[in-house]
Order: structure tokens, then C-alpha cells, then sequence
């Protein structure tokens, strides 16, 4: 169980294939979560953004989501204005987010996963 990863996958991503087929292929222990279809909680959120050492507003991806839409570059949003965001519209995440027993990032470039590796 050391080598345990979790990855928020998105399968229509070619940088989350990418990250998901080198941890496949290091035969890591992976719980993979297609944060889409099953998004993480409130504290999960919050939790992994802790672990990751970054705010809400880092891990916001822009392009093919309603970042605009929501006012998502208001700097007076709070961050839990933006959490919620993240919570009613996962596209919102960065992707993919890797969690292993040597830290968590969000890797992109596809090549920062292997920091994480076991």
C-alpha cells in the first residue's frame, strides 16, 4: 500500500491519459477518480488543496469552462465563492491532480508526475 495514488482524471484529457498511462505503467496501486462524475466534496477539496499547498484560484482551469461566465477573475471572490464554483462546475479543476505518499500536484506538464511516483 505505499506506493497507493489517487488521480482526478479527466479520460477526455490527453494530459490526464498521459499522467493515468505512466502511473499504469510503473505499476502503481491507483484509485482513479473521474472527478467529473464523481466530484470531491466540500472537505476533500479543501483537504487536497491543503495537501497541495495551493488556493482555490490556482487550481482554476479557464479555457472550455464558465470561468468567465461565473466572474471567476473578480478579485474580491472569496475563497469559498470560488470552492463552491468548483463544487457546482468540477470542469472548473485543473486536471490531472495526483495524490501519492511522496505529495500532490496537479501535473501539467505530464512530466511532473514523476516527482510523485513511488
Amino acid at each position: 500500500m505505499a506506493d497507493k495514488i489517487i488521480i482526478y482524471h479527466n479520460p477526455n484529457c490527453g494530459t490526464s491519459r498521459k499522467v493515468l498511462a505512466r502511473l499504469q505503467e510503473v505499476g502503481a496501486t491507483l484509485t482513479v477518480i473521474e472527478y467529473l462524475k464523481t466530484p470531491p466534496s466540500r472537505a476533500e477539496l479543501t483537504a487536497l488543496l491543503h495537501r497541495m499547498g495551493m488556493t482555490p484560484r490556482q487550481i482554476l482551469r479557464r479555457k472550455g469552462t464558465p470561468f468567465d461566465a461565473l466572474g471567476l477573475d473578480d478579485p474580491t471572490k472569496t475563497d469559498a465563492q470560488v470552492i463552491d464554483a468548483i463544487l457546482a462546475h468540477p470542469i472548473l479543476m485543473e486536471r490531472p491532480v495526483v495524490v501519492s505518499p511522496k505529495g500532490a500536484a496537479i501535473c501539467r506538464p505530464a512530466e511532473t508526475v514523476e516527482a510523485l511516483l513511488p
